[in-house]
């Protein structure tokens, strides 16, 4: 014996489907940048000062991100940056993201650092192989991105270097673009 369903909950049901497929996701990374950049410099008094080599720069990797829900309490970055073979890994938490788009993260690779997976050879453009980045929300990926196009985690079956990597209140930068970026979650808290 068959039943028949009336239209109206069936046209129902399929809209149900439909905008749930067409919702915009809650999160989402927009756009991935590397920029080499000096170690900034600050003038005090009361001891020696001492002068940073102009050679030495670090590699900062900015994400742009979106974030639909009207505050969020907490959002991970996991970092995947192939450097000269070498797979770099680190993540950065951040706190209270209020929503919104044009909304950034950033992440560091200290000049001895990058001495050391170069070889003492300068760091240069076509060295940086890729960058993958993951957003994360309570452990899940809501959104995964790469610098360059590759296959879907592309990193997974290569060994990472970890503590390498440094968020910004790691870095001389700490005290710098307090606006710019998320607010990080303080550690050892």
């Amino acid at each position: 014996m068959s039943q028949k369903i009336p239209l109206t909950i069936l046209l129902a049901a399929l809209a149900g489907v439909t905008g749930a497929q067409n919702r915009a996701p809650d999160f989402r990374v927009t756009r991935i940048t590397r920029n080499l950049i000096g170690t900034p410099e600050f003038n005090f008094t009361g001891t020696q000062t001492y002068r940073n080599d102009a050679r030495d720069r670090w590699l900062q990797v900015e994400v742009e991100f979106s974030a639909a829900p009207e505050l969020t309490d907490e959002l991970t970055f996991k970092y995947f940056i192939l450097i000269n073979g070498k797979l770099l890994s680190g993540e950065v938490t951040h706190v209270n993201i209020l929503g919104g788009r044009e909304l950034r993260s950033v992440i560091y690779v200290p000049p001895r650092a990058l001495a050391h997976i170069m070889g003492n050879r300068p760091l240069t453009a076509n060295a940086v192989e890729n960058i993958a980045v993951q957003l994360l929300q309570q452990g899940a990926v809501k959104d995964e991105q790469n610098l360059l196009r590759a296959r879907p985690q592309w990193y997974a079956s290569l060994p990472a270097v970890t503590g390498l990597l440094l968020n910004k209140n790691e870095t001389p930068f700490a005290p710098l673009y307090w606006d710019r970026y998320a607010q990080i979650k303080a550690t050892g808290r």
